[in-house]
């Protein structure tokens, strides 16, 4: 079906058209704005939204050469994320719904995430091992369908991209984190300093950065007086990322060991980090293993895996199924949503 799809979790406003797995367009409009607060201010990022959505839904359609008299279903990211940034996307989700007599799907943020890499790859095979590593989120998944998936791990406390952000600023670089680091460390030693790799020895799957986060600071207090010399800077990044990259890399492909599985992906906005691409690659290439990141546009927050995601949805259910206008938007986390005593999942 032809499905016009929106994403509002955070601050980028997206909408894209998608038939199955081609992507017709998939407009993605950035909050720039957030950088000189250091992190994402929910408010600004709701009012943002608002002034973007009805320009972006336009420029969309215009990409992808058809009109709203041509679409088939609607797709909306409901859950997690910022709540106001959702009930701006849910609501005009709801207003092209009832004007134009279209089905809506409601479709959660970090499954969309975890499917990117089949949108990226159509020849990927169930079943996969999928982790999602971003600025709010850190998680491994076992996926068997596109309608059923078991959550094996979760961050404790920072995501891993939050631990990029919060060095970042530690550092004076600015936000986001990630992509400042990235650049960085490809002038550094990834050996100069030993930072903490909380829970690479776990018997589980699950992430915890705070303690690194909290590890550096002190270095930086100890040893230069929070101001180190611009000269280890790249030092400092290639270090820390190291850190941060072994751990992730550790748990995906000790959980694809675990369990048989060949296939992974790695999707969010931190999978766009060059060395965990690399190392990655690298890893998969030596142990037989098959890894799929999606594009750098795939990997931030947008509407074509939304879309995508819908589409199997209305496949396996039929559009009969997504009349419903009563759906409400969460904030909810990964980890208050998926306890560990309830990990097995349903996209449907």
């Amino acid at each position: 079906m032809l499905v016009l799809a929106i994403e509002s979790s955070c601050d980028e406003t997206s909408i894209a058209i998608v038939n199955e797995n081609k992507i017709l367009s998939n407009v993605i409009s950035s909050q720039f704005v957030h950088s000189k607060y250091g992190g994402v201010v929910p408010e600004i990022a709701s009012r943002a939204h608002l002034r973007m959505i009805n320009e972006i839904f336009h420029t969309s359609l215009r990409e992808a050469e058809t009109s709203i008299e041509d679409i088939e279903a609607i797709a909306v990211t409901n859950q997690p994320g910022l709540l106001g940034s959702l009930i701006v996307g849910a609501n005009f989700a709801k207003g092209l719904s009832l004007k134009y007599n279209l089905p809506i799907v409601p479709t959660d943020h970090i499954e969309g995430h975890i499917y990117s890499g089949f949108l990226q790859d159509p020849t990927l095979d169930f079943p996969a091992i999928a982790m999602v590593v971003s600025g709010g989120h850190t998680a491994i998944f076992q996926v068997d369908s596109y309608n059923h998936y078991k959550t094996l791990g979760l961050t404790r406390d920072d995501a891993a991209g939050e631990a990029f952000d919060k060095i970042s600023k530690l550092l004076g670089l600015g936000y986001p984190g990630g992509p400042i680091i990235d650049r960085l460390a490809k002038l550094g030693n990834q050996t100069a300093y030993n930072f903490p790799r909380t829970m690479y020895n776990s018997n589980d799957y699950d992430f915890s950065f705070s303690g690194l986060k909290t590890s550096f600071k002190y270095f930086l207090e100890k040893n230069f007086d929070n101001n180190p010399p611009k000269d280890i800077i790249p030092d400092l990044a290639a270090s820390v990322q190291s850190a941060i990259v072994d751990v992730l890399i550790k748990k995906v492909f000790t959980a694809a060991d675990e369990y048989g599985i060949s296939n992974i992906v790695i999707g969010g906005g931190v999978s766009a980090n060059s060395y965990l691409r690399e190392q990655s690659m690298a890893k998969a290439q030596k142990e037989n293993k098959k890894v799929v990141f999606p594009s750098l546009t795939l990997s931030m927050d947008n509407a074509a895996m939304i879309g995508f995601l819908a589409n199997k949805k209305l496949a396996e259910l039929g559009e009969v199924a997504f009349r419903n206008l009563s759906f409400t938007c969460s904030a909810n986390s990964l980890r208050a949503k998926y306890p560990k005593k309830n990990r097995v999942n349903s996209t449907l």
